[in-house]
């Protein structure tokens, strides 16, 4: 409670300095006039003065709003109060404070208009109350310019302390983007890591089991299966060592960093991926339809991760031997892609086990690129994973 500042809001402030300043006017104006003009040859202050006193400074409740509107009226109030004869002694501080408000609140010219009315009425006032021209025209001018520098002054720490404001919400707005930044970049270096590290593993858990499991009655099948380990763990290792090497480079480097990497992954590499999950033992049939046509990097390594992912779950779950459909079809606007096994591959070589980031995942990366993706149980047995790319113009 001790570090929090209690803001009262403008309009409050305005209204209690209007009804200040009306009190103090009416009471300062009739006492001048008991005690020192009542003998002379001013108007009594009688309930007209009090309603004229009361025009002058009420206004002043909404000089933000409306500054240019105050400023007029406080000086039609006063120089009807000057033109019935009454003392103005007093009087003339409205209309300095509205002149203040529109130089605050207007451009320069309008600055200027309402510094010269308020000079004029000052000078009036100095007219009536029949003082000197000299000492009229000093108190006007010297009335004006203080409101005016005044005027200036906070105009323009207004103005700095709005910049500070914007200045300030900018910076937050930049480092809520820059955290947003970091774990978007997170989320696509765990999407990566997951897609290369639990798509070979799980082959490698698959094939080493396999070999274990035939290693003694089929010599020849535990050779080829510990071949495809040997296999596959090298291409692990070369993804791997390019998707490392492309984090490390830094976003302003040049093409000459040292050490060559593979190039981003995409569907021109399905037949290496259904080359490594034949090798675990699935039987895997490839339907393509549509013209096969270059797809923009995202798109080519968002289709191509979610097929790797659909079979490295048929692998994990559905057991050797199964057999797996994958089905390519592409239209005008979009790429239709289907993965479904027939659950007939038995009980897997080694249990595997499955957190579910994989289809969150898949999910992520199709909604990343405005696609759809539904995944679950077939009716006659086994899963199918589906999803929907749209295909922008210049890809087709």
């Amino acid at each position: 409670m001790g570090g929090r500042r209690l803001r009262v809001p403008p309009a409050v402030v305005d209204a209690v300095l209007a009804v200040v300043l009306a009190a103090v006017t009416v009471g300062c104006s009739w006492e001048a006039y008991q005690a020192q003009y009542r003998h002379e040859d001013w108007r009594p202050f009688d309930g007209w003065a009090v309603a004229l006193c009361l025009l002058v400074t009420l206004p002043l409740a909404v000089r933000r709003r409306w500054p240019w509107t105050v400023l007029l009226v406080s000086a039609a109030g006063l120089l009807v109060f000057l033109a019935a004869g009454y003392q103005p002694s007093v009087n003339p501080w409205a209309p300095l404070l509205a002149g203040y408000s529109v130089i605050v609140r207007r451009p320069t010219r309008s600055a200027a208009g309402a510094a010269a009315v308020v000079a004029g009425l000052w000078l009036a006032a100095g007219f009536q109350a029949r003082v000197s021209v000299e000492v009229s025209l000093a108190q006007s001018l010297i009335g004006t310019g203080a409101i005016r520098l005044f005027a200036t002054g906070t105009r323009n720490a207004e103005r700095n302390a709005q910049l500070a404001e914007l200045t300030e919400r900018l910076r937050r707005e930049q480092e809520l983007r820059a955290r947003h930044a970091v774990v978007e970049e997170r989320l696509r270096i765990a999407r990566e890591l997951h897609d290369v590290v639990a798509h070979h593993l799980s082959a490698l858990a698959v094939q080493a089991g396999l070999a274990g499991y035939v290693f003694d009655s089929d010599p020849p099948a535990a050779r080829a299966a510990l071949d495809s380990i040997g296999a596959t763990g090298r291409e692990a290792l070369e993804e791997m060592r390019s998707l490392l090497q492309v984090l490390r480079v830094a976003p302003d480097a040049g093409a000459e960093e040292e050490g060559p990497y593979l190039p981003t992954p995409g569907l021109d590499r399905l037949d290496d991926l259904v080359d490594r999950a034949r090798a675990a033992g699935l039987d895997v049939r490839v339907a393509v339809t549509g013209r096969p046509r270059p797809l923009a990097p995202g798109v080519d390594l968002c289709a191509f991760r979610v097929v790797q992912e659909a079979l490295t779950n048929v692998i994990k779950h559905a057991g050797p031997a199964a057999g797996v459909t994958v089905a390519l079809r592409y239209a005008a606007d979009r790429l239709d892609a289907e993965v479904a096994d027939d659950g007939a591959g038995g009980r897997p070589a080694a249990q595997l086990p499955g957190g579910g980031l994989g289809l969150i995942g898949m999910r992520e990366r199709v909604k990343l690129y405005g696609g759809s993706v539904e995944a679950g149980p077939r009716p006659h047995g086994g899963f199918a994973v589906v999803f929907s790319l749209p295909v922008p113009a210049a890809d087709a």
